[in-house]
């Protein structure tokens, strides 16, 4: 009698899934079919599951489909310079597409699974690849428009799906085909509004992604080599986040990740260190503005004037009209100039910052990449004195 009654449960419970099922496929209302598929989806076998996540995605491309419409109708009356276009749901048509795209990734998770023979024979992944992969842009669209707005989580959900999906194997063979263009940017934008949002992971896996793109490499990677150094708390948490640069830096021996790194080695007070790396990158990279850019910083930090001149001109060589190099270098002929003796001598230190700081003034009026204001004036006060004209000039830029 037990086991009958186990049984017959068994068998309704079947029966109410079956039921619920039904009911979803013959919804005409997307609200409506998603509320059922909440309510029973714990309860559905993976290809109920595949089935009624499949429905949504065709009640959500009913909307995209209406809309796009509309859209293409109007385009088509404004070539033709026709009056009368129509007005379309334009958050509506947004909404559907991340809709759409949202549960054909479901779709995708429970129509791969082995059937009850054991075999995976997906039954909607063609039909969906192939009408999902175009509308994704919306999601491009949808999310400048909530950056406009200012609506960060709105513009991060966006984004992110269009991450979500861009690398789902739901679109892997339309990518060989048509390659996605925005994919890098819109991931490395993702990574940006998760690490404001205080989701490192989610940030990191955004910028991992970004990484793979050419055009979205540089600023990817500062933004990754930054979440590296995010949750330091303690000296062997600096130290283990120094091993991992220094372990990123043998498979990415590029500019960007030698920059985190000697400034890592700098900021940690491992200064010897620092300058062996450093000099290790001169040996290999004579002419690297960067290694020569860093080591005259080291230099003139530990106020050894000659050799942070020296490698700031060695720098200048490579980038003659880069403004902060050029007032470090005046700065730094002028901080020699005070340890000397005579007047002559000091004259001549002062002579020599004069032209570089002068550049940098010329280049950047503004002072929007270096300060050079104090230094130009200690020059032209040494130089012509306190009631020369120019040097009150510069002196009315220090008020």
């Amino acid at each position: 009698m037990i086991l009958a009654l186990m049984m017959a449960g068994m068998a309704s419970s079947a029966f109410a899934q079956e039921d619920a099922l039904k009911s979803i496929l013959k919804s005409k209302d997307f609200a409506q079919a998603e509320t059922l598929l909440n309510e029973n989806v714990a309860a559905f076998s993976a290809e109920q599951k595949a089935k009624a996540y499949n429905k949504l995605v065709d009640l959500a491309m009913d909307k995209v489909q209406e809309e796009q419409a509309t859209i293409n109708t109007n385009q088509f009356k404004l070539q033709m310079q026709q009056d009368g276009l129509e007005p379309y749901d334009t958050l509506g048509l947004y909404t559907a597409t991340y809709n759409a795209l949202k549960y054909a990734l479901e779709c995708e998770t429970y129509d791969n699974q082995p059937n009850a023979k054991g075999k995976i024979s997906p039954k909607f992944h063609k039909s969906n690849s192939e009408r999902l992969y175009g509308i994704r842009v919306n999601l491009i669209n949808a999310g400048q428009d909530a950056v406009e707005a200012e609506n960060a989580a709105e513009a991060l959900k966006n984004f992110s799906m269009y991450v979500q999906s861009g690398t789902s194997s739901l679109f892997a063979d339309k990518k060989l085909a048509q390659p996605d263009v925005y994919l890098g940017e819109v991931a490395r934008v993702s990574a940006v509004y998760s690490f404001q949002n205080k989701n490192l992971d989610d940030a990191n896996k955004y910028c991992d992604i970004a990484l793979q793109d050419t055009a979205s490499y540089s600023d990817a990677l500062n933004l990754k080599l930054y979440l590296m150094t995010q949750g330091l708390s303690t000296r062997e948490d600096s130290l283990n986040c120094l091993k991992k640069f220094e372990e990123f830096y043998k498979a990415n021996e590029n500019d960007i990740v030698f920059n985190h790194l000697a400034e890592m080695y700098g900021n940690m007070g491992l200064y010897d260190q620092q300058l062996e790396f450093i000099d290790k990158k001169l040996a290999t990279s004579p002419n690297s503005f960067t290694a020569w850019a860093l080591k005259g910083q080291t230099k003139m930090n530990q106020q050894k004037w000659d050799e942070a001149i020296t490698s700031f001109e060695n720098a200048l060589k490579a980038e003659p009209e880069n403004v902060v190099i050029l007032t470090y270098i005046g700065f730094s002929l002028n901080s020699k100039a005070n340890t000397m003796t005579t007047d002559a001598e000091q004259q001549s230190y002062y002579e020599k910052s004069c032209p570089y700081l002068e550049k940098a003034q010329k280049l950047d009026p503004n002072r929007e990449t270096a300060n050079w204001v104090y230094p130009i004036y200690q020059c032209y006060y040494n130089l012509y004195g306190a009631e020369d004209s120019r040097t009150k000039s510069i002196e009315a830029l220090l008020k």
